[in-house]
């Protein structure tokens, strides 16, 4: 491990927080997040719908967890090979040779990793499609029907090649910080899977049949993910060309740090497979894993508007600021993104939380979704949500490791919470399916601590003491956040019942004025963070 800094900053100062940051970048940075986030809520948005059509017709009972246990697999190597995995070993190594002028050697370079990626990928797919039975035993029999789960995995599994080749090609655009179109392409991804269950579900029987319907509707989905930032890559000043250049040291260096970064994003996702293993072995299988996962897409919605956003914004930032050697900006760019996350996701995590069961019923409670459906989601969610912005904090932080090229250090801290893990999801499923999210967010909790440790011993400081300043005054406008949105949202709820609409109004109602609430008192506050959306939002608007 590198020792810190030599310039002797301390934590309590803000080592990094250099006037151009503060007034040129900064604000630079919070427009480029600001679109993304509205792209990448866009997309959330119609991902919430694609789940509300999937519950309506399928529910959380029955044969639907065999769907989503299928569905884990695939996920899990498509988090260990491609995607963001892939992207993130990508971005440090290209943007590296374009910072250094050698851009026709970046693009043989990226070309280079294209087609490996191909070749590889494809063969671990074909092969993952043959053995598919093996892969899929551990789970027992989710849904009742084990066969099914192995064919839909089968149908599943090319996802994993297609999303390979699109982390590269995204990897190219945010390198030259574009991140618009590559935010909106889940947007057609969505489109597609909602188009496919709409029209092609109704026109099919059997569930399993239906459910088959479903898994097309994916595949289609991430085709259309692949290619449609394709031609946005005309417009750089190189391109994709038919080479395979192995021998290339900056190929060699892409491999080398794909290792740890595949082990840290990919041992995220052994987590969610090992929860749900718990889910379907040791609770129900005809209900927790889909329980769990109807929750965790709710999560996953601040999660992606906000800190995905954030982290992927600044990443190029910080691979370039690494490159140069900048360590005063590096730990600048950090220190914004760590109170960014936090002024976005605490007043979203005490929202999931109050507010649980009617966001749930808003969502999915139509169809073959039930109330009594909607009391387990909403614990579910609740428990999610005590560690939403730690989970933001760890992908900032790693993305900080990954601009150093210090993948390893994540990569332990994710061995060690991936057994923490588990330990606590052997205790806490006991409590109930809530359980398994509960044990989540400690792990968030312990690994976001692990990595401001490590990195603070790699930089030498990441200003924590501003960053806990701004944490304690987003705490506060939260706290006052939920008390008047749990109590609007309450008070309509008694005088207006619970049907569809009643609950749309009751909830808008308390997120507006709730929101609005937050605004003014992060104002009072004279939270930095909120000056910085105010003139972004303004200036967008002039």
């Amino acid at each position: 491990m590198s020792a810190p800094n030599s310039t002797g900053m301390n934590d309590d100062a803000d080592p990094g927080e250099a006037p151009a940051l503060e007034t040129g970048q900064h604000r630079k940075l919070a427009r480029s997040t600001l679109i993304f986030s509205v792209a990448t809520g866009v997309s959330r948005v119609l991902g919430l719908v694609r789940e509300m059509v999937a519950a309506y017709y399928f529910g959380i009972n029955g044969l639907i967890n065999a769907f989503v246990v299928a569905f884990q697999i695939p996920n899990l190597v498509r988090a260990l090979l491609a995607d963001a995995a892939l992207s993130g070993a990508f971005v440090p190594v290209f943007s590296d040779l374009l910072d250094k002028g050698e851009r026709k050697r970046a693009w043989r370079v990226a070309s280079t990793i294209f087609w490996l990626v191909l070749l590889v990928l494809g063969g671990l797919t074909a092969l993952f499609i043959l053995i598919a039975p093996i892969l899929m035993r551990p789970f027992g029999d989710p849904g009742g029907d084990f066969d099914l789960a192995v064919g839909l995995s089968r149908v599943l599994f090319p996802i994993v090649v297609l999303l390979g080749l699109s982390g590269v090609i995204v990897g190219i655009l945010n390198t030259y910080d574009h991140f618009t179109v590559p935010a909106l392409t889940p947007v057609f991804w969505n489109l597609a899977i909602i188009a496919g269950l709409w029209l092609g579900v109704p026109r099919v029987s059997g569930e399993d049949a239906q459910l088959y319907v479903y898994a097309g509707a994916i595949l289609v989905g991430t085709l259309i993910q692949l290619f449609l930032p394709v031609p946005w890559l005309r417009g750089l000043d190189g391109r994709l060309q038919l080479v395979l250049d192995w021998r290339d040291p900056a190929v060699r260096r892409f491999f080398r740090l794909m290792l740890p970064v595949t082990l840290t994003l990919g041992l995220v996702n052994v987590n969610a497979v090992i929860d749900t293993l718990f889910a379907s072995r040791l609770l129900d299988p005809d209900l927790a894993p889909a329980a769990i996962n109807a929750a965790f897409r709710l999560y996953m919605l601040p999660q992606g508007m906000f800190a995905v956003a954030v982290a992927t914004v600044l990443f190029p930032a910080l691979a370039r600021l690494a490159a140069r050697n900048d360590l005063d900006g590096f730990r600048a760019t950090v220190s914004t993104g760590l109170r960014q996350i936090a002024f976005l996701l605490i007043p979203a995590s005490v929202v999931s939380a109050v507010l649980a069961e009617p966001i749930v019923r808003v969502v999915y409670a139509r169809g073959a979704f039930t109330e009594s459906d909607v009391a387990v989601v909403a614990g579910c969610l609740a428990a999610f949500s005590l560690g939403l912005v730690f989970n933001g904090w760890m992908l900032m932080l790693t993305r900080g490791f990954y601009g150093l090229q210090s993948n390893w250090i994540p990569t332990g801290v994710a061995i060690g919470t991936l057994g923490l893990n588990a330990v606590l999801d052997s205790v806490l499923y006991r409590v109930g399916i809530w359980g398994i999210p509960f044990a989540t967010s400690i792990v968030n909790v312990i690994g976001a601590g692990l990595l401001v440790f490590f990195l603070r011993r790699r930089v030498g400081g990441i200003g924590l003491a501003r960053v806990t300043g701004a944490i304690v005054r987003v705490t506060l406008a939260s706290v006052v956040l939920g008390a008047v949105a749990f109590g609007v949202w309450h008070t309509l709820d008694r005088a207006l019942g619970r049907s569809v609409v009643a609950q749309i109004v009751s909830l808008g109602v308390a997120l507006a004025l709730g929101g609005a609430v937050y605004l003014g008192s992060c104002r009072l506050l004279r939270l930095h963070e909120f000056d910085v959306l105010r003139d972004t939002v303004l200036r967008r608007a002039g």
